[in-house]
C-alpha cells in the first residue's frame, strides 16, 4: 500500500514539473547535476549559477521633430516595432530614460592626419567628459589609436584621470580605426555586462580614415552591436569637403543608433560635444520579448518607426540572438 501511495505522488510530481519545463525553453540554465559535479571539482571550473532571460530585448532610441530637436513626450503607442520584421509577441516595458548609467569609451585618433587640431580636440574631449559624467554613477576610459590602439586609462569615473590619460596621449603614424572599434566594444564594453541597464556609448574623433587595420569595417561594426554600443563620430577634417572617411564615420553611427558631426570650423567640436552630451540624457528604452525567438546567435533587424507625422527615431539597427 505505500507502494502504491508512493507511485501516486511521484506521477503528480511530473503532472506538475513536465508544462513547467516546457515553458522555460528560452532561459539559460545550469542542470542540478553539473551543479554538484562542481563542488568536487577545482575551483578554477566555471559554474553557472544564475538564470538569465535570453530573449528580452532592450533598445535605447532617439525621437526628433523635423528640425532635429528632441521629442520627450511620446508614449509607447506612438512608435511601430518590427523585429526580425515581425511585431514583437509582448512589450514589457516602454519608458523616457534620462538618468541611465553612461558607460563611455572615449577613442581619439593620434596619427598623424589628425595633428592640426590634436591639442583643441583634447581640450574639448576634456570639457565633455567633466560635463557628463557623474562621480560614482557613470565611468568612462580613454583609448587613443594610430597604427596600433591603447587603453590610456581604463574605466574610472575620476574625471582627473581620464584627463591625464587625454594629454598623455602623443600622435603620430597611420590609421587602425576599426581595430579600435572592435577592441573597446569586445574587451571594455561588451564584458562590462552589469545587473542594471546601462548605457554604452563609444565616442570617436578622427578623420575616418583607416589604413592599417586587422579587421574590416563590417566586423568593427557588429562587434559594436553585439556590445550594444552607440557610436557618436566627430570628423577632424576640415577641409570643407565630404571626403570618403566622412561617409565612413557617418556609416558607423548610423549602424548603432549614434550620430555623426562634420564640424567644419575647430571651435564647433565643442558643440558636437554638447550635442552628445544632450542626446544622452534624451533617450527612450524600449524592452521586448520577441514573436518567433530563437538562441541560435543569428542576426535580427530592428526597426521603430514613429507613428505621428514629421517624427524621425534613431536606433540600431539590429542585433545578435545569444546562442543557447
Amino acid at each position: 500500500m505505500k507502494y502504491i501511495r508512493w507511485m501516486f505522488f511521484l506521477m503528480v510530481v511530473a503532472a506538475v514539473e513536465l508544462p513547467l519545463l516546457a515553458q522555460s525553453s528560452y532561459v539559460a540554465s545550469t542542470s542540478v547535476a553539473a551543479a554538484s559535479h562542481s563542488t568536487e571539482s577545482d575551483a578554477t571550473d566555471p559554474v553557472l549559477t544564475i538564470k538569465k532571460r535570453v530573449d528580452e530585448v532592450n533598445v535605447l532610441f532617439i525621437a526628433t521633430d523635423r528640425h532635429g530637436k528632441f521629442v520627450r513626450n511620446l508614449n509607447q503607442g506612438d512608435f511601430s516595432i518590427l523585429d526580425d520584421h515581425k511585431p514583437p509577441q509582448s512589450i514589457s516595458n516602454f519608458r523616457r530614460d534620462t538618468d541611465l548609467p553612461i558607460e563611455l569609451g572615449l577613442l581619439l585618433d593620434t596619427s598623424g592626419s589628425v595633428r592640426s587640431r590634436f591639442d583643441f580636440e583634447e581640450e574639448a574631449a576634456i570639457s565633455f567628459l567633466q560635463h557628463t559624467l557623474r562621480p560614482k554613477f557613470d565611468r568612462a576610459f580613454v583609448m587613443g589609436f594610430n597604427g596600433h590602439s591603447q587603453i590610456a586609462q581604463d574605466f574610472t569615473d575620476n574625471v582627473q584621470l581620464l584627463e591625464a590619460g587625454v594629454h598623455g596621449l602623443q600622435n603620430g603614424g597611420g590609421t587602425a580605426l576599426y581595430d579600435a572599434i572592435y577592441r573597446a566594444s569586445r574587451d571594455k564594453l561588451l564584458k562590462d555586462k552589469s545587473d542594471r541597464p546601462v548605457r554604452h556609448a563609444i565616442i570617436i574623433l578622427s578623420d575616418g580614415e583607416d589604413n592599417q587595420s586587422d579587421v574590416s569595417r563590417a566586423q568593427a561594426i557588429e562587434m559594436a552591436q553585439r556590445a550594444e554600443v552607440i557610436i557618436y563620430a566627430i570628423s577632424t577634417d576640415d577641409s570643407g569637403l565630404i571626403l570618403r572617411g566622412d561617409k565612413v564615420l557617418q556609416q558607423l553611427a548610423d549602424a548603432t543608433g549614434g550620430r555623426a558631426f562634420f564640424p567644419f570650423k575647430t571651435k564647433d567640436i565643442k558643440s558636437s560635444f554638447s550635442a552628445i552630451e544632450d542626446e544622452l540624457r534624451s533617450q527612450y528604452v524600449v524592452s521586448y520579448r520577441p514573436a518567433n525567438f530563437d538562441a541560435d546567435g543569428r542576426y535580427r533587424s530592428i526597426e521603430i518607426i514613429a507613428l505621428k507625422k514629421d517624427l524621425q527615431v534613431r536606433a540600431r539597427k539590429g542585433y545578435y540572438a545569444p546562442r543557447q
